[in-house]
Order: structure tokens, then sequence, then C-alpha cells
């Protein structure tokens, strides 16, 4: 299944939704295809001017590097410079922290969510709720 507007909009939906069940503070929600294209973009009433660019962010690295943001911020820590060196090279749009979210179907990725908003681990947990809610796999790294 192809990630569609449709389904990208299903994903956001879910996460705005899980986000509202676990009482989260306001949330932004990105959904990028697999060239990291930006397919679907909210951002919730009181969420600050710079979330849409820290949502994108999170999704851009981990559809870039090929795994979450979780691991891609466990891989900042062991080797700091060599994510510095990869966000230079990606002219600054990757956000190594949890919160950007692989989308598989099967083996394959097809997407990627990023969420900000809360604590990244919260953020991180929106996100798989809307993957897992379009009936994909989410891949947190």
């Amino acid at each position: 299944m192809p990630l569609t507007i449709e389904t990208a909009r299903t994903i956001v939906a879910a996460s705005l939704k899980k986000g509202g069940e676990l009482g989260l503070k306001p949330l932004t929600v990105a959904v990028l295809d697999a060239g990291g294209a930006l397919v679907a973009l909210e951002r919730q009433d009181g969420a600050s001017r710079m979330r849409p660019e820290i949502a994108i962010g999170k999704a851009n690295g981990a559809v870039a590097l090929g795994m979450g943001s979780r691991a891609i911020f466990a891989r900042a820590e062991q080797q700091p410079f060599f994510i510095q060196s990869m966000n230079a090279l990606a002219g600054g749009s990757l956000v190594p922290v949890p919160g950007g979210v692989l989308i598989r179907e099967g083996g394959t990725i097809v997407g990627a969510v990023g969420i900000t908003g809360d604590t990244s681990d919260n953020d991180e947990a929106a996100a798989v709720a809307g993957i897992e809610a379009a009936g994909f796999m989410a891949d947190a790294g």
C-alpha cells in the first residue's frame, strides 16, 4: 500500500488522538514519503512557531539515514562528530532525538513520521500509534 495523502491524514489524526488521550502538550506532526517529500503536516493550536521544522527534521533524519531518530540519537551519543557531519551534509535538516519514526510496509521504508511538542518519548509514542492505526509497521529504531 503506497503512502497516499489519505493515509498520511489517517496517521496525523491518529497521532493527534493519541496525544489527546495521553494529555500531551500541543503537537506538530509531519509525514514524509520515502523520498523525504512532505505529504502532510499539522500543527495544533498552541504549538510554538518552530515546531513544523522540528517535526520535519525528525522525520527527514529517519528517512535520510534509514533508521528511526531514537537510533540516530544513540548514534549521536556514541559518535557525535559523525552525526554532526551528517547534519551538515543534510543542510542542518536532521533533528537527532526520538520522535522520528520510519513507516514500513513489510521490510520496505515507505516514509517517516516526525512529531514534536512534548517529551521525545511521548512524541515517539504518538507517532507509533498513528503509523499503526494506518496499517503500517512503525520502526522507531
